[in-house]
């Protein structure tokens, strides 16, 4: 088995962390939330006073932080703010053995996961981007998608403990390929989340029952991931951030970031994303009038009319 050291224990990190427990590897945990920590505990976690106590004797790091600040603060030592003093954050790549692997399950810019990798490298370390998908659901049935970008032998060394959190593993290419492709899903995951919401709203105005238009819906060509996975309307899904008032999901307000990473790249390339724009403004709207906490799923309360959809 593997000593692991992970930093990050939030909706997505905590259940990948207790899965990689449960399949029998040595996991030392890190967060700064001590209800994250004591849940980690709770599933055979180790939890350790800091980041670097967290990495040390490993010879596997996986990080699942919010942005890429957070993870150029843990491995670069770049302004840390609220994250930790940065002189221990600076030092902890040199708490790693050289060869060690470093895997980033974070969604961030393109920059800063080519950077980080690129100082990893320079410090004999392996490292490479690998976000996720598949939401909170799928982190804790340990059936998430990773995509990873880096250099194929460490996509391979990686394999057997990602296999321990998901099902689906794809190599997107040289580092930063992963987010890059992340960011095409999620631009994607926000334009049919919205219009998945859209058009439940417009039925249940016109009076149709939710769970019967998402049942016709399902079955027609208007079926989608949002639909049948992760239905927005109350009432109609089980296990879902909809059933239990939009919380314990994926915040609008860090698909907001996503999308806006999404739009940093269109521009890069000179793409045109009139869709993902759309969507954009959508979730900024949303998130800017307070629902930035609550699963993105949320946004069928625009069409709602302040209404309650339940």
């Amino acid at each position: 088995m593997t000593r692991i050291g992970f930093i990050g224990l939030g909706n997505m990190g905590g259940p990948m962390a207790a899965n990689l427990a449960k399949a029998g590897h040595t996991v030392q945990v890190f967060d700064l939330v001590a209800e994250n920590i004591d849940r980690a505990i709770a599933a055979g976690c180790i939890a350790v006073g800091d980041a670097r106590e967290a990495v040390t004797g490993c010879e596997v790091v996986i990080s699942m932080l919010p942005a890429g600040e957070h993870v150029r603060a843990l491995w670069l030592g770049e302004s840390a703010g609220e994250r930790g003093g940065q002189d221990l954050l600076a030092a902890l790549p040199a708490a790693l053995p050289v060869g060690a692997l470093v895997i980033d399950c974070s969604t961030i810019d393109v920059d800063s996961a080519r950077q980080v990798g690129e100082a990893a490298r320079a410090r004999g370390l392996r490292f490479i981007d690998a976000p996720v998908s598949g939401g909170v659901a799928g982190a804790a049935a340990g059936t998430l998608t990773f995509i990873v970008g880096g250099d194929a032998a460490d996509f391979e060394a990686a394999k057997p403990l990602l296999a321990c959190m998901g099902q689906n593993l794809f190599h997107a290419g040289a580092l930063g390929a992963g987010q890059i492709a992340k960011m095409c899903n999620n631009m994607l995951l926000a334009i049919h989340m919205a219009g998945t919401a859209e058009a439940l709203a417009l039925g249940v105005k016109e009076g149709l029952d939710p769970a019967v238009l998402s049942t016709i819906m399902g079955k027609s060509s208007g079926n989608n991931w949002s639909l049948e996975r992760y239905n927005p309307w109350p009432g109609v899904m089980e296990n879902v951030p909809a059933a239990r008032n939009y919380q314990g999901g994926f915040m609008t307000r860090l698909m907001v970031k996503d999308l806006g990473l999404a739009m940093a790249l269109a521009e890069h390339s000179h793409s045109a994303v009139p869709m993902g724009a759309l969507a954009r403004n959508l979730f900024n709207l949303h998130a800017a009038q307070g629902q930035g906490s609550r699963d993105f799923s949320s946004i069928v309360e625009l069409y709602l009319d302040k209404q309650d959809p339940a």
